[in-house]
């Protein structure tokens, strides 16, 4: 099984990955491709909120979006060291649900993860509906993490902490 994971750099997504481990089966999935989209015409065309950034000599003013891609890639692709899948990473340039949606049909995906509902980077970088947008057009299932609100209110029966 081929398991395309976005990411626009959110801990969000993180967090996707992560909900994507607690109940998949690591025995089932073979591949995993982990996609970051840099969008030539956003205000931010890619922000990373997960940690250390990808530094290279000789960059001016700082690291470029395309090394916070990497970085961001890096920090997902983590999260599955220990699965024993292949793992690897798409940066692609574009409107970020048509390059995802591009992926995966190029790799014969069997799922896409995505997160939704966020806020903050996630909102301003993937316009706020691109999972909408993967679903909709998304060759295979696709599993939308909504993270829970932190905000008193009770889900599941359980306050929200």
């Amino acid at each position: 099984m081929h398991v395309i994971v976005a990411t626009d750099g959110s801990q969000q997504s993180l967090i996707a990955a992560q909900q994507l481990k607690s109940f998949a089966d690591p025995a089932k999935i073979t591949d995993i491709t982990v996609v970051a989209v840099l969008s030539p015409y956003a205000a931010v065309p890619f922000a990373n909120e997960l940690g250390a950034t990808s530094t290279q000599a000789g960059d001016f003013g700082g690291p470029s979006f395309e090394n916070e891609a990497e970085a961001a890639t890096a920090a997902i692709m983590a999260e599955f060291d220990d699965w024993g899948a292949t793992v690897q990473r798409r940066l692609r340039s574009g409107s970020p649900a048509a390059e995802i949606v591009k992926v995966a049909e190029e790799l014969h995906a069997d799922l896409i993860v995505v997160a939704s509902g966020s806020r903050g980077l996630s909102e301003t970088v993937l316009l706020g509906s691109t999972a909408q947008r993967v679903q909709h057009s998304a060759p295979c299932p696709v599993l939308v993490s909504r993270v829970a609100p932190h905000h008193g209110h009770v889900r599941r029966g359980r306050p929200a902490t």
